[in-house]
């Protein structure tokens, strides 16, 4: 899996797209979306609007998801999984660093 430029953008959080958008930039579908969703990797901006509204920090954990699975061939449960770990991952060598910080100081 090579590493492509748009992982490593970090969007302005008060920019927005729609779910279509996400979609069509993505690759997912409609109930891969979903699954994201249900499980809090991919999350709406707000729960009671519809359509739905998404960060556009949104669209790259979708090409994460998407890339996950189409090179590794994972099923949807699977594809969940790894990125959520993923992103567990993520959060905590983040957690690590501002400890690390902390401790210099």
């Amino acid at each position: 899996m090579t590493i492509l430029h748009s992982e490593c953008i970090s969007p302005d959080e008060d920019d927005a797209c729609s779910a279509q958008y996400l979609l069509e930039e993505s690759g997912l579908s409609v109930i891969e979306l979903e699954e994201l969703i249900d499980n809090a990797v991919i999350i709406p901006l707000y729960d009671v609007t519809r359509p739905r509204i998404f960060s556009l920090q949104s669209i790259v954990i979708a090409h994460r998801a998407r890339r996950l699975r189409d090179d590794f061939e994972l099923d949807l449960h699977g594809m969940v999984l790894a990125l959520t770990l993923i992103c567990r991952n993520e959060l905590l060598q983040q957690e690590l660093d501002r400890l690390r910080a902390f401790k210099s100081t």
